[in-house]
């Protein structure tokens, strides 16, 4: 190949870039700032070069309480600049695909090829037409949606305009029930209850648990039976007795605690916290413990009691770890979004390690950090 061709391939190439990068500067502009690369993302972490794009991001999780992972396509950079077989290692562990604007060629390749993949995951995958259709299956305001796909979808519902709606209307929200016990305040609870600081829930499940699944390997990371829960969700809230020993499963009443917990209307650790505790991994690591005091000083008084009975007992869950596999660690990981989350949105995936690391030390040094506090009625698991 000649000198003269290896300048025009040169050319070309430079061409490329230049066209790609211009391509990029308009599509960032386009992002929300949690779309946009984290400034605190390390280039070394073996998931950057999708965590940059904000390709994936965690959206808290669905009506049967299992995470939600949303994956935006519009955000998906030129091929070179990712690695796909470190993009698909997302699709572990799916439990349910929601496709949102699938295209006519999506749906005839999907009606080709279903024959060809199993009925069991065939059977995970839902096609929605609009937005708006995820609130059947999810809690919708939790979703950082890019505004690309915002317009795109008003854009569709503008071209259907004169057609019924695909999705059934929103019920206004209705009062709650005097007996109810999830989704409702603190203050609530304890109006209702006769002035008890602790939610009945939570003192019927940690009782419970205490008595007779501290030892049992994966308590609060192993899953049980939807309707099941949604069943005794409903006992509960319209006041009828539950007797766990009926259903004969001892993770029942540990997906009803992070039930009871994810429902509530303000976080446990309340929303004024949350800048506090994602700062957690900027402060020097001596200092943290004194640290998730300070903001544990700061809540309210029902709170902190009701805080305290909870990871009090954590605390016991994890010194039977030996048994139950439970660590500290592993407890945070389940409860950290359980127990804080932003305002509006859901949190980031960079915010998980400090959601995580706050909750772990509370659980590991719970005696430090709530010895200096004494409330009036509070009481201990």
């Amino acid at each position: 190949m000649s000198e003269i061709d290896f300048e025009e391939l040169a050319e070309i190439e430079l061409q490329k870039d230049e066209a790609e990068r211009a391509i990029m500067e308009k599509r960032k502009t386009s992002l929300t700032p949690a779309a946009c690369e984290d400034t605190e993302l390390n280039i070394n972490h073996p998931y950057y070069d999708v965590a940059r794009h904000g390709i994936v991001q965690l959206a808290g999780d669905d009506n049967s309480g299992r995470r939600v992972i949303t994956f935006s396509c519009c955000r998906m950079p030129p091929s070179h600049q990712l690695n796909h077989s470190r993009l698909l290692e997302y699709k572990k562990n799916l439990k349910a695909l929601y496709v949102v604007h699938p295209t006519n060629f999506i749906k005839i390749l999907w009606n080709i090829f279903k024959p060809l993949i199993s009925h069991k995951f065939g059977k995970k995958i839902t096609y929605l037409n609009y937005l708006s259709d995820l609130r059947e299956h999810l809690k919708y305001d939790q979703l950082n949606i890019p505004e690309d796909i915002i317009r795109h979808d008003e854009n569709l519902r503008d071209k259907q305009k004169g057609r019924p709606p695909s999705s059934a209307k929103v019920p206004p929200p209705r009062p709650p029930l005097p007996t109810q016990q999830f989704g409702v305040s603190l203050q609530y609870l304890k109006d209702k209850n006769k002035g008890q600081l602790i939610p009945p829930v939570m003192k019927q499940t940690v009782a419970y648990l205490k008595s007779k699944g501290l030892r049992v390997e994966g308590l609060f990371r192993r899953s049980a039976s939807v309707q099941t829960i949604k069943e005794v969700q409903k006992l509960y809230n319209q006041g009828k007795p539950v007797n766990f020993d009926d259903y004969g499963d001892i993770h029942i009443p540990a997906v009803i605690l992070k039930t009871f917990l994810r429902e509530l209307p303000q976080p446990l650790l309340t929303f004024e916290s949350y800048d506090q505790i994602l700062g957690i991994t900027s402060v020097e690591s001596s200092l943290r413990v004194t640290s998730c005091k300070q903001v544990i000083q700061g809540l309210p008084e029902h709170n902190y009691i009701v805080l305290k009975y909870l990871i009090c007992f954590l605390h016991m869950v994890s010194q039977e770890s030996i048994y139950n596999k439970m660590t500290g660690s592993n407890l945070a990981c389940v409860f950290g979004l359980n127990l804080i989350w932003p305002p509006k949105g859901a949190s980031s995936l960079s915010a998980l390690n400090p959601l995580n690391l706050f909750t772990e030390l509370l659980i590991d040094f719970c005696s430090k950090i709530f010895s200096s506090r004494t409330v009036p009625g509070e009481i201990l698991p």
